[in-house]
């Protein structure tokens, strides 16, 4: 791999150490003991917000509609449209299957899981987007109860925009908390002050959030399941000497303005796209709103290199196993790449596709793998939310077929009563025979 490194990130510690993973312990066991008290104890503390209840009233939801733009709810429906299609749409990729030989039947049969918490994240601007990616998702597998939360937005509650979201998705249950409270809450449930149980235990956890929230999910996990870690959200753009370097700065700066620890990448086979690309992102930072954010993440983790063939720029990217991933090139070397990347959440192709339309409105699901999880795990989809679960039917013909080979392995691992539980089976059917 040749590649010339223009630009360097700065060294960054790991976001886990001991402190977090003390302090995220604490706040699990503390709403484990004193459920719904502990949360709007912790809705005070971290969000300055004063509540009655975390629960929200379907009457609060409503409301919700009055207090956002129409243009907002038109486009949350559109994207939710878009979503849903997909989602259904992977119901493709999976079906039952059914098999018989000699008078064994086998089935593997895909069950939803009966609950799941769907997370979305505040943070400095509420999160629509994300609640529509985790309970669409889980509606359309078929989940049949589906608790969201959000953490409170404004020293208020649910960013009205949210709880709009939250409701076109599906959701059957909405709650205002956030952070590991909230995900404590999910895994083990969360009482309230009469000991009447407001929020019931889920069986699986869905959605992105911040390095608490994540240090949460990997503490409960084995109690309940989850769709994953979330780090800081990250893209790697691939170009040449055909892609506009316009496009490619507008793209790096949308990627960095999420948050400080977002990771912007920029690999071209071009040194004066390279040079082009640098001149815009200034002059376009130097007018965007989010400049603080924005500039701080690039100055720290932007990264550039000139790669001295499409080649070079394929493996960095496979290496990386980036969230994102842009290919902005000829349609040759788009092709051609296409075929050769083989790790990444989400792929967009073309110079007209900005990982800005899988945040939004493509339909394909934006909360991905990132820190290089990608080579082992994928996207939210449908079949997050399945379980293949196994059915064995045995007729005494299918029986006298597995006998031989089971007693044989149960006798090599040492295991008498394996092979008993066969044997007695194979002596009756032989003294009903005679």
């Amino acid at each position: 791999m040749s590649l010339t490194l223009i630009k360097q990130a700065q060294a960054k510690p790991c976001l886990r150490d001991e402190k977090l993973t003390r302090i995220v312990k604490d706040i699990i066991n503390n709403v484990r003991a004193r459920g719904e008290t502990a949360l709007l104890e912790y809705a005070e503390q971290f969000d300055k917000t004063r509540m009655e209840t975390v629960h929200v009233a379907r009457e609060t939801v409503l409301a919700a509609y009055n207090n956002t733009p129409p243009q907002t709810i038109a486009a949350l429906r559109f994207a939710h449209s878009r979503i849903k299609n997909f989602a259904e749409q992977q119901l493709a990729c999976t079906h039952e299957i059914k098999t018989e030989t000699k008078g064994v039947k086998l089935e593997c049969r895909l069950l939803p899981v009966e609950s799941c918490g769907c997370y979305v994240p505040a943070g400095r601007h509420p999160l629509p987007s994300s609640a529509l990616m985790s309970i669409t998702t889980a509606k359309a597998a078929g989940v049949r109860r589906i608790a969201a939360c959000s953490p409170p937005s404004n020293n208020t509650g649910v960013h009205p925009a949210v709880l709009v979201a939250m409701d076109i998705a599906g959701a059957d249950e909405i709650y205002c908390m956030g952070g590991a409270g909230a995900i404590a809450a999910f895994a083990y449930g969360a009482a309230n002050s009469k000991s009447e149980y407001l929020i019931q235990k889920v069986d699986m956890i869905a959605g992105p959030g911040n390095r608490f929230v994540t240090e949460a999910k990997r503490q409960v996990l084995g109690d309940v399941g989850i769709d994953g870690f979330a780090g800081p959200s990250e893209v790697l753009i691939i170009a040449d000497k055909t892609a506009n370097p316009g496009y490619i700065a507008a793209d790096l700066l949308a990627q960095a303005e999420h948050d400080t620890d977002a990771k912007s990448e920029f690999v071209c086979t071009d040194k004066k796209t390279i040079e082009k690309t640098l001149a815009e992102l200034e002059k376009q930072l130097d007018k965007l709103a989010s400049k603080k954010t924005a500039g701080r993440s690039w100055a720290d983790n932007g990264e550039i290199y000139l790669a001295d063939t499409i080649d070079d720029a394929i493996e960095l990217a496979n290496n990386r196993a980036p969230e994102h991933i842009e290919l902005q090139t000829a349609p040759e070397a788009e092709q051609y790449a296409c075929k050769k990347l083989n790790a990444y959440g989400s792929l967009f192709v073309g110079h007209y596709a900005p990982a800005a339309f899988g945040d939004y409105v493509s339909g394909a699901n934006h909360i991905l793998p990132t820190m290089g999880s990608a080579r082992f795990s994928g996207g939210l989809w449908t079949g997050s939310f399945l379980r293949a679960a196994f059915c064995q039917s045995i007729s005494e013909e299918g029986c006298a077929e597995l006998a031989g080979s089971c007693m044989t392995l149960a006798e090599t691992e040492g295991l008498p009563a394996h092979r008993g539980a066969v044997d007695i089976r194979l002596k009756r059917s032989a003294d009903e025979q005679h």
